[in-house]
């Protein structure tokens, strides 16, 4: 999966291109590792976008909007002084290395002209984005790194001079000669496989297109070159030139690896090694490809890593909440046979004449069975008739009053349970930084969670439901969280508007709004697919979805946010469908 320097090479070309010539315009900084210019010039405007994210460095133009923090990052605000406005003069890889660089035509701190120099460096384990001055002293850099005490590590620092990669003493495959490459063929060892033979030899190539090599030039992968028959071994270093030919005559295309419409891997020449197994997808550009590749990686991922704390916290409470309502569910079932209790104390009272202290059991009638059969009841010698059964009394009442209390206690353990549980489903599809700062403040507002104290407060943040519109041209609202879905419900929609939500399945509320129109069947399919999309049933199928109209939902009594009553109501069943949520979503 990794952006090899083969792949960068048609990639730079297609940044070259469109790039060169234009101006910085913006800079931000969505994540730690990502950078996103925006650049003006005479193709029109461009976004490209930078990551040295460990596994997925990259550059591309991009079409997708990135949410940025609420404050940018130094560096970010660093390249900002320096960058905004610079004209970009060249973009350039160096041979077989996976990096970049951007020439850049600028001003310095007295308003000079000065050249510096954008490094985006892309080794997987190294990636970083370096700005130099134009004679190459390093002005600043996304990762700093402080090199060891052997030497063999570089150091990347402001104040010193930028060095390239070191070198990996491979071969670049584009300046090998026919001889060399004869020799280095002869050279191998016998015990190697073709591909590793390969990747280890020749610097820029990636293990998948060491594989497809070898699948190419030998028939298979995994092959041993000792066992290659004796006419494809002497044909290799011939069909390796012919290979190196056409990289050298620019003979790419972007293609994209899928396996069950889930895209896996990339690469510039066609891959045949995985057969019909795999779905080869051709792109008019790298970049759209890239673009294509990455975005529902790294939309899933940021949202992951935004949720990440505030679920591990919402689950640790909804863990001690079930643990709690657990060990009350047990103090209640034992208080069940509190009016056997009441019984033993009356038993003892109709006996008093002919009990004494001092006994620790005494054997009588129970006339409050049918037979009136004698049984043997516990009593504490220390205490007089009287008192034992004053103390079967006391426990009567004691686990009256404890059964009184538990079931108002579990009852409210129950609704802060499923509290907890619907704040889980939304922070699982919680997608923004702003619905991860509203489900917080809801939390804080709800007394989970302590509002930051000293410093800057958070701002409130208020978010708009999603926003659809069927395909009879209905407007269909769907809540992100339980603050938004009260609002939705109680106060946006009308009362003769329709109502959705999952059936005992955590979920948002769905309103369609229907102004006085009647509904069609495809508009109420489309809004229980939504309803079912966005809960905790989205993977599911027949997902069976409520619906009634607004008039019918009632909010309970002190009840917690999203928490709704419904009369009246008919059910549907759907499958959830992706690919319809995003035909019916409004930007």
């Amino acid at each position: 999966m990794p952006l090899d320097a083969l792949c960068l090479m048609p990639l730079t070309e297609e940044i070259r291109k469109a790039a060169q010539g234009a101006r910085i315009d913006k800079i931000q900084q969505p994540g730690k590792n990502e950078l996103v210019l925006s650049l003006r010039g005479a193709g029109g405007n461009k976004k490209l976008f930078i990551s040295a994210s460990s596994g997925r460095a990259r550059v591309h133009f991009t079409e997708s909007t990135l949410e940025n923090p609420q404050t940018p990052p130094m560096f970010c605000m660093l390249l900002r002084k320096h960058l905004l406005g610079a004209r970009i003069c060249s973009v350039s890889q160096p041979p077989m290395e996976r990096m970049l660089d951007f020439e850049l035509d600028t001003f310095d701190e007295m308003r000079v002209e000065a050249k510096k120099h954008l490094y985006v460096e892309l080794i997987s384990s190294s990636a970083n984005v370096v700005l130099t001055s134009g004679d190459g002293l390093i002005i600043d850099c996304l990762r700093r790194v402080e090199g060891d005490e052997s030497g063999e590590k570089r150091r990347v620092l402001p104040g010193l001079f930028y060095r390239m990669p070191e070198p990996t003493g491979k071969y670049n495959p584009l300046l090998v000669t026919d001889g060399e490459l004869c020799a280095l063929w002869q050279a191998a060892s016998p015990g190697k496989t073709v591909e590793s033979w390969l990747l280890e030899t020749f610097s820029g190539l990636s293990p998948l297109v060491c594989r497809e090599l070898s699948q190419q030039l030998c028939g298979d992968i995994g092959l041993v070159i000792c066992k290659l028959p004796a006419e494809k071994r002497s044909l290799m270093p011939e069909k390796l030139r012919e290979f190196i030919l056409r990289v050298k005559a620019g003979e790419f295309r972007p293609f994209m690896l899928s396996d069950s419409g889930k895209p896996f891997d990339f690469s510039c020449i066609p891959i045949t090694q995985y057969g019909d197994r795999i779905e080869c997808s051709v792109f008019e550009s790298f970049s759209e490809m890239l673009d294509t590749f990455y975005s529902k990686r790294e939309s899933q991922e940021r949202a992951r890593q935004r949720t990440q704390a505030l679920t591990k916290t919402v689950k640790t409470l909804r863990d001690r909440t079930r643990k709690k309502l657990n060990n009350q569910r047990r103090e209640l079932a034992s208080t069940q046979g509190r009016e056997r209790l009441r019984e033993i104390g009356d038993i003892i009272t109709a006996n008093i004449h002919n009990m004494k202290t001092g006994l620790s059991s005494v054997r009588l009638n129970d006339f409050y069975s049918e037979d009136n059969r004698e049984i043997e009841i516990k009593l504490d010698p220390l205490r007089s008739p009287q008192q034992n059964a004053a103390k079967y009394y006391k426990d009567y009442t004691k686990a009256k009053s404890a059964e009184r209390h538990l079931t108002e206690q579990i009852e409210k353990g129950e609704a802060e349970l499923h509290y907890l549980e619907s704040v889980l489903d939304e922070l699982s599809r919680a997608s923004a930084e702003k619905d991860v700062v509203e489900i917080r403040q809801e939390l804080q507002k709800m007394g989970y969670l302590r509002a930051k104290s000293g410093g800057k407060r958070e701002k409130v943040v208020r978010s708009k439901p999603l926003r659809f519109i069927s395909s009879s041209g209905f407007q269909i609202l769907v809540g992100k969280n339980n603050t938004q879905n009260d609002e939705l419900t109680f106060k946006t929609a009308g009362r003769f508007d329709l109502w959705l939500h999952t059936q005992k399945i955590h979920g948002s509320h769905v309103v369609v709004f229907l102004e006085g129109r009647e509904l069609d069947d495809r508009t109420l399919e489309e809004a229980a697919i939504l309803a079912a999309y966005f809960s905790q049933a989205s993977e599911g199928q027949k997902v069976p979805v409520d619906y009634t109209l607004i008039k019918h939902v009632k909010k309970p009594p002190h009840a917690k946010p999203g928490m709704a009553v419904y009369t009246d109501y008919r059910t549907i069943f759907v499958t959830p469908d992706e690919k319809i949520v995003q035909a019916l979503k409004v930007n």
